[in-house]
């Protein structure tokens, strides 16, 4: 292991070379030797020579990545998930070919080769431990994602970022396991939100261990937007439904284990459900930790919380730091497979919450894809939870753009998730819940809750799709009318169906 700067280590990368990125959104991502190699890839370029290459991570990753090596034009290949903003155009406009991807299959592709022979490894770490036998004990920081199968799978070596700014605080909040190849895997007894199974550590050869960048650097994840009366109201239907479902012994009061979605929208409606005194003290496994259920924590509210990432601004990161003890046994950091691991997930019968772009009238979800053409974020890891959640809910608000765009339309532009995974729909107006319902019985429940200015155009949508017939009804000309409409005139309230007949 030798010490290197940012610059050496981005020199040793080359044109076409897969590199694995570690941490999961902001949380741990690397933060130095990114922007170097997007430097590198600027002086190629203006040699007139091509620098590009593949990057793998285990979520989204920090701007110092993604909005780096993609304003530098050096990303050939992207996947799994993004929210940056400077990517996304390069995916919507063409010029980063991006595979999205279920989280949960992210590790075991690299493993199986299916995504390509990774090249190298960049994680960040904020402690290093040498042991007998050549072996490092890596300490990882706030986000995990794929860390544990870079360090096994770069070929040519993997860059630390040994990051001052994380301290010591984190070591021992993390179990990381790799779940094994395929076939007859044996069972991940996770049985537990905060059961171990695993090491608080990767332990590595050190030769593995091909350069070490020092810095001292905060996360890049921002503070969330404050809640609004919308996201109150929604959080408060999701109280009462979940009430109504421990009132009727669907859900046991005192094993109540939810997840969460990414953003400001699904950090409210968690905040609002631990505000509701509706709502026992529960559990938390998902793949994203955020400010609220932080708060949660501290409260005593949420009972222990095992999760991907602590996804939050560096100030309120410095603070869990420095109250670390009040968090030690009630939380844990695992790497992405374990936190999105499809048998954990059915095994502690999870009820999930994850945020929908538009729903359509039988239930199925659309949660990637703005009219069905334009990315916005990726699939994730809410298929992950929805195909195998107990309950499975999407909240989402019932109009967006100030009113112009419904989230509840005729037929979904894009579908991610299928009807047969989605249980209920919250949106401010109340709660659709769709389990055991016919298409019909589906569609009447849906319009109900959708905007006051929408319900008369989905009813009219619905009664002309009716006079087809069939189990689920539609009338295939008028099914995007009222995407049309806003993509030609910026507002999906269309006063006639004529034209689309």
């Amino acid at each position: 292991m030798v010490n290197m700067s940012p610059a050496e280590a981005a020199g040793l990368i080359q044109h076409g070379q897969l590199l694995g990125v570690g941490g999961f959104g902001p949380a741990g991502a690397p933060k130095v030797i990114t922007p170097a190699l997007a430097e590198r890839a600027r002086a190629e370029h203006a040699q007139g020579r091509d620098f590009r290459v593949h990057v793998v991570t285990g979520a989204s990753i920090g701007a110092s990545c993604d909005g780096e090596l993609a304003a530098a034009d050096a990303i050939d290949r992207r996947l799994p998930f993004s929210v940056n903003a400077e990517l996304r155009r390069a995916f919507n406009e063409g010029r980063v070919r991006y595979t999205d991807l279920n989280l949960s299959d992210n590790a075991c592709q690299l493993r199986q080769g299916i995504t390509g022979q990774m090249d190298w490894g960049i994680v960040e770490a904020c402690h290093l431990e040498r042991i007998e036998g050549g072996m490092v004990r890596v300490y990882l920081t706030a986000g995990i994602g794929i860390a544990p199968t870079i360090f096994r799978l770069a070929r040519e070596g993997v860059f630390v970022e040994l990051n001052a700014w994380h301290g010591h605080h984190l070591m021992g909040i993390h179990d990381i396991y790799e779940i094994e190849d395929p076939w007859f895997r044996s069972p991940v007894l996770i049985t537990h939100p905060m059961e171990k199974i695993g090491r608080p550590y990767v332990e590595v050869p050190a030769y593995r261990i091909r350069g070490i960048v020092h810095t001292d650097l905060p996360d890049e994840a921002r503070s969330m937007t404050a809640p609004t009366e919308v996201t109150r109201r929604i959080g408060a239907n999701v109280a009462e439904f979940l009430r109504w479902n421990m009132q009727r012994g669907y859900i046991y009061r005192d094993k109540l284990i939810l997840q969460s979605g990414v953003g400001s929208g699904a950090n409210a409606v968690l905040g609002a459900l631990g505000d509701s005194p509706d709502v026992p003290n529960f559990h938390i496994y998902t793949e994203v930790l955020q400010e609220e259920p932080l708060r949660l924590i501290r409260e005593g509210r949420v009972v222990s919380a095992s999760t991907g990432a602590l996804t939050i601004s560096s100030e309120h990161l410095k603070e869990v730091y420095q109250n670390m003890d009040e968090y030690r046994g009630r939380l844990l950091l695992r790497p992405s497979e374990i936190s999105n691991c499809p048998e954990i997930i059915a095994r502690l019968g999870i009820c999930s919450l994850n945020t929908a772009l538009e729903v359509d009238i039988y239930g199925h979800v659309n949660s990637t894809k703005v009219c069905g053409s334009r990315m916005m974020n990726g699939v994730g890891g809410s298929a992950d939870f929805t195909n195998n959640a107990m309950l499975s809910i999407f909240t989402c608000a019932s109009t967006a753009k100030n009113g112009c765009i419904s989230s509840i339309v005729p037929f979904c532009s894009h579908v991610d998730h299928t009807e047969h995974y989605v249980d209920a729909i919250a949106t401010e107006y109340g709660v659709a819940d769709l389990r055991g319902l016919c298409a019909t019985e589906r569609a009447e429940a849906l319009i109900a809750i959708a905007h006051p200015d929408y319900r008369p155009i989905l009813r009219a949508y619905y009664d002309l799709a009716r006079r087809n017939g069939g189990h689920t009804p539609h009338n295939l000309r008028a099914a995007f009318a009222m995407h049309d409409t806003y993509l030609r005139k910026g507002d999906m309230r269309l006063t006639c169906w004529e034209e689309y007949l």
